[in-house]
């Protein structure tokens, strides 16, 4: 989906997330949580505020229509904050395989949402891919694009080879699948 987002909404985005304090990421297995080489990214959470209820009103609204048009899960909000996401070349970020729905114990997630915020002229790699049913598939650069997937879709971000690539992170959650 594009135009969910001025661009000025995306540079504001940006400039709330650079402020925060961005730490290198980790991945949580079970009950633990480890910085490993599978992951090498920087994030820090936008969470709901005065300042940035603007935002979860926006990504809430165009979830519930995503979400009615094409997935019809049983959603409930957000249990998580949103994170921004930041892969460096110079770092080599990127994240390899994986799904977003692993949760011990709460709320699980069901739906996931990537807003690219950096427009692809900036840097050289760091693609969002999924595996797909017949073959894998690369989620579109745009600035702006809003990618929804199920959060048991196995996907990937390849290594940025030159310059900064930011986005923001979503989880819409709900009640265990049955």
């Amino acid at each position: 989906v594009t135009g969910v987002f001025t661009p000025e909404e995306l540079t504001r985005i940006e400039q709330i997330g650079d402020i925060l304090d961005q730490r290198v990421a980790g991945v949580t297995k079970g009950q633990h949580h480890a910085v490993l080489k599978s992951r090498i990214t920087r994030t820090a959470w936008i969470e709901r505020t005065p300042a940035t209820n603007w935002l979860y009103e926006r990504i809430e609204r165009t979830a519930q229509i995503l979400n009615a048009k094409t997935f019809q899960y049983d959603l409930r909000g957000f249990a998580d904050h949103f994170q921004y996401t930041v892969y460096h070349g110079v770092e080599g970020g990127h994240y390899d395989w994986h799904v977003d729905m692993l949760r011990p114990t709460g709320p699980q997630r069901k739906l996931s949402f990537s807003l690219q915020l950096t427009d692809p002229s900036q840097y050289e790699g760091c693609d969002l891919q999924f595996m797909a049913g017949d073959g894998m598939e690369t989620a579109p650069r745009e600035r702006g694009a809003l990618v929804a997937f199920p959060s048991f879709v196995l996907h990937r971000v390849t290594p940025v080879i030159v310059g900064t690539r930011k986005s923001l992170v979503v989880w819409a959650s709900g009640p265990g699948f049955r």
